[in-house]
């Protein structure tokens, strides 16, 4: 359950995006880093999964303004060949498909190279908020595993003054999950105040911040399962850690290992399917995550947040919260950050 809130409401921002990743708390995951697309060349920035050995990513940015944040869904029907439950494709892959090979022609070219000749079937329930920031921009794409031509592809004009956000399910679902909601409200009322209030950008940053704070988790019914219980998240922007007596007792064994300081976890780190088969040449890595790849899952909550603000000369500022350390250690806010800083090439081009 991840949601990603984006406006245009600060006059002094071409845009601000905040974004929750839910997630296994323990799921391997680096810290945002500048890395080299492998394909395009380009230059880019985010956190990895470290799971899996594609490493993608769900949310990043590149030197030349390429954008892209991931949001999941889960699909319902077993029977679906176009649309898997569990995909053969990884839905990070499709971020980073996204950040290395968006053409000079723009985003509509580059959704239509995405999506046509079934280029998103066999991947899970996945939404992509995408574009390419510029002074005069094209708006942001919102590409989802339904897609089968770039006709079905919305794009949102990112007029002045408007307020957008997706969580886990398809952007244009009639029924708006109340975190959305919320978010949409939250977000649009902070950055009309920081306007008012000329507020620093380090005060804008905060308040962003306490947005994704926000929590409103309803208490577990009597009786109910824990997917049904999960099932709530609809209604919390911040999720808090859930599990059941397995997970609490992953997390047990986890955080008796100590804490893990960030400084030591720098860099593109090799993935743990990266690091089994190398340990095993013979044995093509296993693609279920627990328990033969070899780390527990934990408990099942909001691990990392990031909030990016582009102002209107193209100038990026990436901030990167860590909620949880590897070892599944509940770190103070604040102290897992990492901030970056550049300026967006070709921003007037």
């Amino acid at each position: 359950m991840c949601i990603v809130l984006f406006t245009t409401a600060h006059p002094g921002y071409s845009l601000i995006l905040i974004d929750n990743r839910d997630e296994f708390i323990l799921r391997p995951t680096s810290r945002p880093h500048w890395w080299t697309h492998p394909e395009s060349g380009g230059e880019v920035l985010s956190s990895r999964d470290l799971q899996r050995a594609a490493k993608g990513t769900w949310l990043g940015i590149t030197k030349t303004g390429s954008l892209a944040v991931l949001t999941n869904y889960r699909e319902l029907v077993n029977d679906d060949a176009e649309h898997p439950i569990h995909g053969i494709k990884s839905r990070g892959r499709m971020v980073n498909m996204w950040l290395g090979g968006l053409p000079d022609e723009g985003i509509k070219k580059g959704v239509d190279e995405l999506v046509k000749d079934g280029g998103v079937k066999g991947v899970g329930g996945f939404s992509m908020v995408c574009g390419k920031l510029r002074r005069n921009n094209e708006g942001i794409a919102i590409v989802s595993n339904r897609a089968a031509d770039v006709s079905d592809v919305p794009i949102v004009g990112l007029e002045p003054d408007g307020v957008w956000g997706l969580s886990n399910t398809v952007y244009n679902d009639p029924n708006e999950w109340p975190k959305v909601t919320t978010g949409k409200r939250l977000l649009k009322e902070v950055a009309l105040e920081a306007a008012a209030k000329n507020s620093s950008e380090d005060e804008l940053v905060a308040s962003l911040f306490s947005i994704l704070d926000t929590e409103s988790m309803p208490e577990r019914p009597p009786g109910s399962s824990l997917q049904d219980y999960m099932n709530l998240m609809r209604h919390t922007i911040f999720v808090p850690p859930v599990g059941d007596d397995v997970n609490r007792e992953e997390m047990q064994k986890a955080t008796a290992k100590g804490r893990i300081l960030w400084a030591h976890l720098k860099d593109d780190l090799k993935a743990v399917e990266e690091l089994k088969a190398e340990s095993r040449p013979d044995v093509t890595p296993s693609p279920s995550p627990h328990p033969s790849i070899g780390f527990e899952e934990g408990m099942y909550g909001t691990q990392r947040q990031t909030v990016l603000l582009v102002d209107n000369d193209g100038n990026v500022t990436y901030v990167e919260r860590a909620l949880w350390d590897a070892n599944g250690n509940e770190i103070p806010r604040g102290e897992g950050d990492v901030a970056f800083r550049f300026k967006v090439d070709g921003w007037d081009e």
